[in-house]
């Protein structure tokens, strides 16, 4: 677990990590050599706890985990995707504002 709001997904654990429920899930995938990626780091934190309760969020590091994010066609980073009921929704390539994340995860159903 990263901290108390996100948490790390691997190889492993992905499945299951996006087959959560009801809830959506916001995975962002990164690697630690990435600025973009360090950059929307602290944005990813405030919507986990902004959204606790409401949605999941984890993050998964393409360098350990090169299956996962080559069966997703992660080919640059930071990408985030939003999967509902272990089906992706939504696809955010590249640092956005942090706006574009929260309106993906409404529209994925977390309004209650």
């Amino acid at each position: 677990m990263l901290t108390k709001y996100v948490r790390e997904l691997d190889d492993a654990t992905f499945q299951d990590g996006i087959n959560r429920g009801a809830r959506p899930v916001l995975v962002d995938f990164w690697a630690p050599w990435c600025p973009p990626c360090r950059a929307l780091a602290p944005t990813i934190e405030a919507i986990a706890e902004q959204f606790d309760g409401r949605a999941d969020v984890a993050k998964l590091d393409i360098d350990q985990n090169p299956e996962t994010a080559a069966a997703h066609g992660i080919r640059s980073i930071p990408t985030v995707l939003i999967f509902r009921d272990g089906h992706l929704v939504d696809r955010i390539t590249g640092l956005q504002p942090r706006a574009r994340y929260e309106q993906a995860l409404e529209v994925a159903g977390t309004t209650p």
